[in-house]
């Protein structure tokens, strides 16, 4: 039987474009949360739109220094979700549940790079449709006196387009299990300011590589943030405006678990693809009518610093739209 050293191995999985392609990035897209992090919609059906760019030409190696790079990662992402918020309650609690479907992406949001020692953007961006689906059949969310606060327990479907290897995926490939929390804090009384901040932790199945090898991408953890203050435009608050410092970080926190192929037949362990992170900071408005239910959203990201990543910018907008259903009164004997 051949045998091959670790530094064999890695000098394989490094410098063999074809048999060295690795995840350097997560489920979750990050930019998505920001400001109001923990607060649940009010009761009714709530349709909610972010549409995402996610623009980068530099990758940073496992020093965070940049390499050189062969093309630029440009991904859209339509997102459409729709959540029931009922009027009943459990543990105090608001119950809601969520789906989003359809998003429209033009590339791989979790970006396989084919040579992490010199990365082709552009292999990772190349195909467009339909990406997974995102199911979140439980979060129970809490309005405090000065907090408003969720957990909740979401699900990654890969029905979108994913095959090995391929330079025109949409999906990721893999199931993935999100368990999230939320949290606002109002530094202030009248709710006008607060803190934000929101983490998603992600577990994920197997993914089927090239030459029938299987990997299970590591664990990742996100934090998104947000430092927000609320700005009336007008004196009987049917329109505010608020403002804000927002940011993200993420972290690959777990090694990637079974094999990738090596030239000849063999293989090596996942393992030995190095993890990755990623820190961003930037700003977010909102426009809220509180009367209408309406609320439209603009945030830009700009990341840092960032290790076995790529390193860009992020924009997100969109808004949100409640529909509320009436409280059922009570019947008069």
């Amino acid at each position: 039987m051949q045998k091959h050293c670790p530094l064999v191995i890695l000098f394989a999985l490094c410098f063999s474009p074809t048999f060295s392609l690795a995840q350097q990035k997560a489920q979750w897209v990050p930019g998505q949360i920001g400001l109001n992090a923990g607060i649940l919609p009010s009761p009714g059906y709530t349709f909610v739109n972010i549409t995402m760019n996610y623009d980068s030409n530099t990758f940073n190696g496992p020093n965070g220094n940049a390499i050189p790079v062969t093309g630029r990662y440009n991904v859209w992402a339509v997102e459409n979700g729709f959540v029931y918020v009922p009027h009943y309650k459990v543990l105090g609690g608001n119950l809601a549940f969520e789906i989003l479907f359809p998003t429209y992406a033009t590339g791989s949001l979790v970006a396989d790079i084919p040579n992490l020692a010199n990365p082709d953007l552009t292999a990772t961006g190349g195909g467009s449709g339909l990406a997974d689906l995102w199911i979140q059949p439980f979060t129970l969310g809490w309005h405090l006196k000065r907090f408003d606060i969720f957990v909740a327990d979401a699900f990654m479907v890969p029905t979108g387009r994913y095959a090995a290897g391929a330079t025109n995926n949409v999906g990721s490939g893999y199931f993935g299990n999100h368990l999230q929390t939320g949290t606002t804090f109002y530094i202030t009384k009248n709710k006008g300011t607060s803190a934000n901040l929101f983490t998603n932790w992600e577990v994920h199945g197997h993914r089927n590589g090239l030459n029938g090898t299987l990997k299970t991408p590591g664990q990742a953890f996100t934090i998104e943030w947000g430092l927000g203050q609320i700005l009336p435009l007008k004196k009987d608050l049917s329109r505010l405006l608020q403002l804000g410092g927002i940011g993200y970080d993420q972290w690959q926190i777990t090694d990637n678990g079974g094999v990738v192929p090596l030239p000849g037949g063999a293989t090596a362990p996942a393992s030995l693809i190095p993890r990755y992170s990623v820190h961003a900071a930037g700003g977010q408005a909102d426009f809220i009518l509180p009367a209408k239910n309406l609320s439209l959203f603009f945030k830009y990201i700009h990341e840092y610093s960032a290790t076995n990543h790529t390193l860009g910018n992020t924009l997100v907008f969109g808004g949100t739209l409640t529909w509320p259903v009436p409280k059922a009164s009570a019947k008069n004997p």
